[in-house]
């Protein structure tokens, strides 16, 4: 039995870049479309203004790769000012320093870390937001406990799976987390390698490489992600299950003649969407219909319940 089926085993015992627009009237004009969106579809573009729900609401500060809370309740982003993490509420208020960018760091793409505690196993509850850290090109992954003020992020420990003939995993040129499932298991790129990693946070830390591709987003309930793997040229968004053995995965868009990129799952894990130069496309994730065009904002997508 494998590290991982062992990992799943017991968890099933236990229970479960940025395109920058400098007119507000082109943000607001292009959510025209909205009205056709999935509920929860938030758009961010750099400026202090997000997308929700087809509405323009002013977060008050420059932000990028802005992220939900699983409840919804809090986005967590970096500050387009100064490049710290910052969590607020759902309108942009009651913003809170999370971590304070001490400089010469590029901070990107934070992911919600949340987890119930299991009494049975003596795990306490998980809180926390992960996200990358660029120093001199050189890329990790950290992570802070998501009601901190100020708090110093720590390196994101990353161990391989048990397996004998397992391989150290690379600490560094890590990139864009996303966390889900009720675990608070993740998923990251690997910019050295090409290849999507997955970062199994139970009974103890394992993880190892799953297939090749970039820009990896966790299901809300931790069993597949979607990434972004190059077909002819275009980028192409693929789905896996990342507990199937074989790991195949398969291509939400085939025959694609323009590029999907930053994915992202609805909450109720049916819908994907992504982020097109022509606005932001949807598809389902069983890849049962061919992607639409639900809005003509140029951002980051994300959800939020």
């Amino acid at each position: 039995m494998s590290a991982r089926t062992r990992l799943r085993s017991a968890a099933s015992i236990a229970l479960t870049t940025v395109v920058t627009t400098t007119s507000v009237a082109l943000l607001t004009a292009g959510s025209a479309s909205a009205a056709t969106a999935p509920k929860g579809l938030t758009i961010s573009n750099g400026t202090k203004y997000v997308v929700i729900n087809g509405k323009s609401v002013d977060f008050g500060t420059p932000l990028r790769d802005l992220s939900w809370s699983p409840d919804g309740s809090k986005a967590a982003f970096i500050d387009g000012t100064n490049g710290s993490l910052v969590v607020s509420k759902a309108d942009g208020s009651g913003k809170v320093v999370v971590a304070r960018n001490p400089g010469g760091q590029i901070w990107s793409h934070p992911t919600w870390q949340v987890a119930a505690a299991t009494p049975e196993y003596r795990l306490p509850a998980k809180n926390n937001i992960i996200f990358s850290a660029d120093k001199g090109g050189v890329s990790t992954l950290l992570r802070v406990v998501a009601t901190a003020h100020d708090s110093k992020p720590a390196v994101l420990s990353l161990n391989t799976y048990s397996d004998d003939d397992a391989k150290p995993l690379p600490q560094t040129g890590n990139v864009w987390p996303s966390a889900g499932g009720s675990y608070g298991s993740a998923v990251y790129a690997n910019s050295n390698t090409g290849e999507v990693f997955i970062r199994d946070d139970y009974l103890r830390q394992q993880g190892a490489a799953t297939t090749k591709g970039s820009q990896p987003a966790l299901s809300p309930d931790g069993d597949e992600i979607v990434f972004v793997r190059s077909v002819d040229g275009h980028n192409h968004l693929f789905e896996m299950d990342i507990h199937s053995q074989q790991h195949t995965a398969k291509d939400l868009t085939p025959g694609a003649t323009a590029n999907y990129v930053q994915p992202t799952w609805s909450p109720d894990g049916k819908t994907i969407a992504a982020r097109t130069t022509g606005g932001i496309a949807t598809v389902p994730a069983d890849g049962s219909a061919k992607p639409t065009l639900v809005s003509t904002s140029t951002g980051m997508p994300a959800f939020r319940r």
